[in-house]
């Protein structure tokens, strides 16, 4: 039995108000950075953790990087975790897209599995990509414990193909800064323990 721990990374700049913030390499704020530590005494006590894979940017590097200094193991880049290429949109506002382009907005609110972004990816793209990452994760690590700090976006798709969800079902599910999710791989069987848990932030501002 493997189990998979999704961390989305702690606070940054461009969450409020929103931006797409894609591949923009922007460092966690100190709310971020206090985020991440909370995180990291959570999951330390709680999980015994073979390895930490992250996203190359600093946001996840960071995060990653206190959880594994807590749980005393190594902390490897998997590009694969990238953001969603935004294209032309990265780190415009939501308020700038919605005047500038406003039936692709809509399309990306509505219809999110019919969407590609001027410039950049699709979310069959993303989901394809993080597929590739989940299965060299399970391939290495059979029977443990791994953590994978990634983006909104990455572990919705890890989420909704764990899941066996449609790509429809994008926003269903919440992500928040350093929030915890828990599912167990057994063969073909998968099972969803936790999703977007963040009771170990309540005190953390």
């Amino acid at each position: 039995m493997t189990r998979l721990l999704l961390i989305r990374h702690g606070h940054v700049e461009g969450i409020e108000p929103a931006r797409f913030r894609g591949r923009e390499d922007i460092p966690l704020t100190p709310l971020g950075r206090r985020q991440a530590q909370a995180s990291a005494r959570r999951i330390a006590a709680r999980w015994r953790i073979a390895a930490v894979y992250s996203s190359p940017l600093q946001r996840c590097v960071a995060t990653a990087a206190a959880i594994a200094s807590a749980c005393a193991v190594p902390s490897a880049l998997l590009e694969a975790l990238n953001d969603l290429d935004y294209g032309d949109w990265q780190w415009q506002t939501q308020a700038q897209v919605r005047a500038a382009a406003p039936e692709l907005f809509e399309r990306w609110h509505s219809a999110p599995q019919l969407m590609r972004f001027p410039g950049g990816e699709s979310l069959p793209d993303l989901v394809a990509r993080v597929a590739g990452a989940l299965g060299e994760v399970l391939a290495r690590h059979g029977g443990e414990t791994v953590l994978l700090v990634g983006h909104d976006s990455v572990n919705r798709a890890l989420l909704l193909q764990l899941l066996d969800q449609p790509l429809s079902a994008y926003w269903l599910l919440q992500q928040d800064p350093c929030g915890i999710s828990e599912v167990v791989i057994d063969g073909t069987q998968v099972q969803v323990l936790r999703v977007n848990e963040t009771a170990h932030l309540d005190r953390v501002d």
